[in-house]
């Protein structure tokens, strides 16, 4: 099988990937290598217009249709290790591309794993052929990583609630059409106190309160909601709920942003050893210098730790694994920051060239950098890591 530049064959040929995970990802490796034209045309459009022209072709083309499980048989594996996959294959063709994919992912998964059958029959078509484009609305100014710390409020009245309050630094909040929004409904202190709602973009009281703009373009706001009154029906799941539909839905995600670093890096280090076998240099080339090699063999040796720890999380998820998500936090802390060094090293071996922007080592310089921190920042992410030691340990002596 003739696997694109995007994937490494020896990994897909582990045992953490099944056949038809294969085939995926020579079927999307192969898509993203024939939209060359389309990927050089959305990085000169304005982040909104790209956002709906991506997530309406990922929808088109049939990408996103395991995000309607109900709908007739497709052809994509419904898991984390396809969507992994997809995310890897997609960061190395295009970031606009990706974080399409990975947004309107994260935002359908909590309607799956949490919505009843009317909300899935309402939204999930739309979301899975494009249509209906969604956003996930956790984050506060107040309260990043710390979600207990929510304070969007959801009053109780007859027939439903009223919210009042803001979220902060929402991924598509200025495309679209509707927010998975967690809340504090007053179950309970802190993270008893919260629950999920689906909020159609269209209701009256909610609103783009801010455009953001990241040093890697994309839809990206701050929301506002002003006497916001939805029907008890937008509930995700039970009321008092909220804290574990984002907790899960984080746990599950983080290790795809670990996916999608995998395919940054190695886009960065295919660039760089293109560029140094090359580029002529002292009565050679740039590969010919040992420190050149060196460089090289480190972006490597990251890579595949990389790839490794995110297959393995994504393959303990799929098998209903109840501690995969320390090895969701894992692949996350590790991907993220071992792409950071591969994008710089990768930008260094380019030299003066590697800062022209618009270049591809400019490019990925601008983008890796936010993996660091959404979905649960480095520093966040190793300290739950290590919080798990003890629980860890204390199971194996029990």
């Amino acid at each position: 099988m003739d696997i694109t530049t995007s994937f490494d064959p020896e990994a897909l040929a582990l045992p953490f990937y099944d056949d038809e995970h294969r085939s995926f990802a020579e079927e999307i490796g192969v898509w993203c290598d024939g939209h060359g034209p389309l990927w050089e045309a959305v990085r000169r459009m304005d982040p909104d217009d790209a956002g709906r022209r991506l997530v309406g072709l990922l929808g088109e083309d049939g990408w996103l249709a395991a995000l309607d499980p109900q709908a007739a048989p497709h052809r994509l594996p419904g898991d984390l290790r396809a969507l992994c996959l997809g995310r890897e294959a997609l960061a190395y063709a295009e970031d606009l591309a990706d974080f399409a994919y990975s947004i309107q992912s994260l935002s359908a998964t909590p309607i799956i794993r949490f919505g009843d059958a009317e909300q899935h029959k309402r939204y999930l078509p739309g979301m899975a052929d494009g249509s209906l484009i969604g956003a996930f609305a956790v984050s506060e100014k107040e309260a990043g990583s710390d979600l207990a710390a929510v304070r969007l409020s959801a009053r109780r009245t007859e027939g439903g609630y009223v919210l009042n309050g803001s979220k902060a630094w929402i991924a598509h909040a200025t495309i679209a059409d509707l927010f998975v929004v967690i809340a504090r409904t007053g179950e309970g202190p802190g993270p008893l106190g919260l629950t999920a709602f689906v909020v159609p973009a269209d209701t009256p009281g909610v609103r783009v309160s801010e455009r953001l703009e990241a040093i890697a373009p994309r839809s990206f706001g701050h929301l506002s909601f002003e006497d916001c009154r939805v029907p008890a029906e937008a509930v995700l799941g039970r009321p008092g709920r909220g804290f574990v539909v984002a907790v899960d839905m984080l746990e599950r995600f983080r290790m795809t942003v670990g996916a999608a670093a995998v395919g940054f890096a190695r886009r960065a280090a295919d660039a760089a050893l293109a560029h140094t076998r090359n580029r002529d240099a002292y009565g050679g080339t740039l590969f010919d210098l040992q420190m050149v090699k060196a460089s090289l063999a480190d972006m490597e040796v990251r890579i595949n730790a990389a790839a490794l720890l995110v297959a393995r999380a994504a393959w303990d998820c799929d098998r209903g694994s109840r501690g995969f998500a320390r090895h969701s936090h894992i692949a996350k802390v590790h991907a993220t920051e071992a792409a950071q060094h591969v994008v710089d090293a990768g930008l260094q071996l380019f030299g003066a060239a590697g800062v022209v922007k618009g270049g591809v080592p400019e490019r990925l310089y601008r983008q890796i950098r936010s993996l660091r921190i959404y979905e649960g920042a480095t520093d966040v992410l190793r300290q739950a890591i290590a919080d798990a030691l003890d629980v860890r340990r204390a199971a194996l002596a029990g």
